[in-house]
């Protein structure tokens, strides 16, 4: 439907949704084949759509494409991947105990964590799966819930955790 909306502006070479589908805050990044068709899509700004008028603007960067290899390979990858969420701005000394204490706290059980950082930046980024879709969506909609002082972005993970053999199958480092 939104790609169709937009495609009277031009060719749409992308289109992806994002956000809680239970909330009306949802967000998309749509990719034209030219760039003056998405200065036209401007012009689709404020347009209701359903009770909501629509907020477009231009995005700060371009859609980055995902590599073939990371997207769901199989029904329970897509599953799973439906439960994990992605983070970013962690603060850099948070481990991967604390994210999942954290998050077990706040948004239910927690099967996997990988946490992701080097010492040469100051923040993380994290994948943390829920054993319940619905852990996934209730921390959705608290994007932007503070940790340590830092406000973590939380959206929908396109990929699901791929676990390795370790020590511990809670925790992927």
């Amino acid at each position: 439907m939104l790609a169709g909306l937009f495609g009277i502006c031009g060719v749409v070479v992308d289109c992806r949704l994002s956000g809680d589908p239970t909330s009306g805050f949802r967000f998309a990044f749509i990719e034209f084949q030219h760039q003056e068709d998405a200065a036209i899509a401007l012009h689709l700004d404020g347009i209701i759509i359903g009770l909501h008028p629509l907020k477009v603007a231009p995005s700060r960067n371009a859609i980055a494409p995902i590599k073939h290899s990371f997207l769901p390979q199989s029904e329970d990858e897509m599953e799973r991947s439906l439960r994990t969420v992605y983070c970013t701005n962690i603060e850099h000394m948070v481990t991967a105990a604390e994210l999942k204490d954290f998050f077990e706290r706040h948004f239910g059980s927690v099967s996997h964590v990988r946490l992701l950082g080097h010492n040469n930046h100051a923040t993380q980024i994290a994948f943390i799966e829920f054993v319940e879709v619905s852990g996934a969506i209730i921390a959705l909609s608290s994007s932007g819930i503070y940790m340590r002082g830092l406000a973590i972005r939380v959206v929908p993970s396109k990929t699901p955790i791929r676990t390795t053999f370790n020590d511990n199958p809670h925790l992927d480092h």
